[in-house]
């Protein structure tokens, strides 16, 4: 009972709201300055609630960690959301729960299962299904970044579970958004120009996103790191497009097709072969001093197949 808590928790982490927030509510055209507008308040403020800095032999592990989940990620998510068409960006994060099996092979000594690889790709195949248009165009800077991103998140969620401070799942979050939005500010001021305007619309996308989809998500999302294996909450994040397309179709009146049924069926099929083939009971942690659905767009209300982009990891 307590590890199915657990899975509904992390699960929580992941439900998709961040599309209709982004296309609704955020000012397009600025994506280093979003997600560091998401990162670092979101961060600052949880510190100055846990009252908290990392101890010796801790600084440097935390911004590797808020580097991968946050600022490498984000960075090269919004950089795939801007080339390609969004069921491309998607299909290509959705390899993420993949190189998770394999980062935790590697890290954390972690058995690969035949399964575990079916699961993965038949959670490929069913985000291809849900979002991939047959006009999907491929850009190779695009593909690029969304393989950096999935990699860099993959590497982030596995070593999260290898390096566990002896702190709470909140001040590890607050811990890595803090660090990661430090990260992002400085490429932010450089690289691009600060919104000239922000209408209230866009300051409540913002605050929604920094204090219910990043400081909230995040500390779910790294509380089932430390208690759920890798490779069994890495799946979950499949569920962020499928939600996204039912919250498009619900709340934006956008069409649902056989194809998109299809591949929601199939999503869910993935995830709970993901859950049953894993160990019951996650290996302690490694000795040590003790990564969506993220979318940028200016079109207003757009088909979710079309720009949607998911890299299975928290997107309320």
């Amino acid at each position: 009972m307590t590890r199915n808590i657990d899975l509904l928790l992390t699960a929580i982490a992941l439900w998709g709201s961040t599309y209709l927030v982004t296309t609704e509510f955020l000012p397009g055209g600025h994506p280093l300055t979003v997600a560091m507008l998401r990162a670092l308040p979101a961060g600052l403020l949880l510190m100055l609630f846990v009252r908290q800095l990392p101890g010796a032999g801790w600084w440097g592990r935390v911004f590797i960690l808020g580097a991968l989940n946050f600022s490498i990620f984000w960075w090269m998510l919004f950089v795939a959301a801007y080339r390609l068409p969004g069921g491309v960006a998607a299909t290509v994060g959705a390899i993420q729960p993949l190189l998770v099996i394999l980062f935790a092979r590697a890290l954390l000594g972690t058995p690969v299962r035949a399964f575990s690889i079916i699961a993965a790709a038949a959670g490929m195949a069913g985000v291809a299904l849900l979002i991939l248009t047959p006009q999907a165009a491929l850009d190779p800077i695009g593909i690029a970044a969304g393989l950096v991103g999935a990699v860099s998140m993959g590497a982030g969620t596995v070593l999260s579970r290898r390096w566990q401070p002896p702190v709470s799942p909140l001040t590890f979050a607050a811990w890595q958004l803090t660090a990661g939005g430090l990260l992002l500010l400085p490429a932010a001021l450089w690289l691009e120009p600060y919104p000239s305007e922000l209408t209230g619309a866009n300051v409540f996308g913002l605050a929604y996103l920094g204090l219910i989809g990043a400081a909230l998500t995040y500390f779910l999302w790294f509380r089932g790191i430390a208690k759920l294996e890798p490779s069994v909450v890495s799946p979950l994040g499949l569920l962020s497009p499928m939600t996204a397309v039912i919250l498009g179709w619900w709340i934006l009146g956008q069409h649902l097709s056989p194809a998109q049924i299809a591949g929601m069926v199939i999503v869910l099929a993935s995830v709970w072969l993901g859950q049953h083939v894993a160990p019951t009971e996650p290996p302690a942690a490694l000795p040590g001093p003790s990564g969506r659905a993220d979318l940028i767009s200016s079109q207003g209300r757009i088909d979710v197949r079309d720009r949607l982009v998911d890299t299975g990891v928290p997107h309320v």
